[in-house]
């Protein structure tokens, strides 16, 4: 599958808001929103008239490049939440919030998504003693999620790890980081998803 390779900061800079790309650097002063760095391309700097479709077409594309999904894959989270009993734009978060890659983040095993993707598809995790190496893989509520033995002894998990120590985790995860270890007690609510976008205008982009 394909990926967006250029500079991350700059998809921040498009979304005029942190997605947290890159680890410590979206906590530093050198995060390009912290620096106040204009949104790239020419007009860039520039007043743009913000219409109704340009707001909820941003709120879609910031969603993708928060998690790392493409639009096919996106597009087909958005169809299976609108089938589900739920509200559509609290189920599509949950669907992204439940995938492994995202599991692997939140609990502190991987400084972003983008190194946690990679962590799965190098077949270093196990769901419930089981080998797993889809970052797409939705995990369960009871699910156990597992550094395997083999990979414990990789220098840039153990760094992970330490980092990771003393940082909040979310509720919905209990994370042993010293067995590094994570389970999925729920999925998640709304308010337990700390995520920069307004759902409900994705629903209204897709809903036309």
């Amino acid at each position: 599958m394909s990926r967006a390779l250029g500079p991350r900061c700059k998809l921040c800079r498009r979304e005029k808001t942190k997605l947290f790309l890159k680890g410590t650097r979206c906590e530093s002063p050198k995060c390009a929103i912290e620096k106040g760095r204009p949104p790239p391309g020419e007009h860039g700097r520039g007043r743009v008239r913000e219409s109704e479709y340009l707001l909820q077409l941003r709120e879609k594309q910031k969603a993708k490049r928060f998690y790392g999904i493409l639009e096919k894959q996106f597009r087909g989270y958005y169809a299976e939440a609108a089938r589900s009993k739920g509200v559509t734009g609290e189920e599509l978060m949950r669907i992204c919030e439940s995938r492994l890659d995202n599991v692997v983040h939140r609990a502190g095993l991987a400084m972003n998504r983008s190194m946690a993707r990679q962590f799965v598809s190098h077949g270093h995790f196990e769901v419930n003693g089981k080998k797993v190496n889809i970052p797409s893989f939705r995990v369960k509520p009871g699910d156990l999620v597992s550094v395997r033995n083999r990979s414990k002894s990789i220098g840039r998990i153990i760094e992970n790890v330490a980092y990771a120590e003393g940082r909040p985790i979310p509720d919905w995860l209990g994370s042993n980081l010293r067995e590094m270890t994570v389970e999925v007690r729920a999925l998640p609510e709304r308010d337990q998803m700390d995520v920069p976008v307004q759902e409900q205008l994705i629903v209204e982009y897709y809903s036309k």
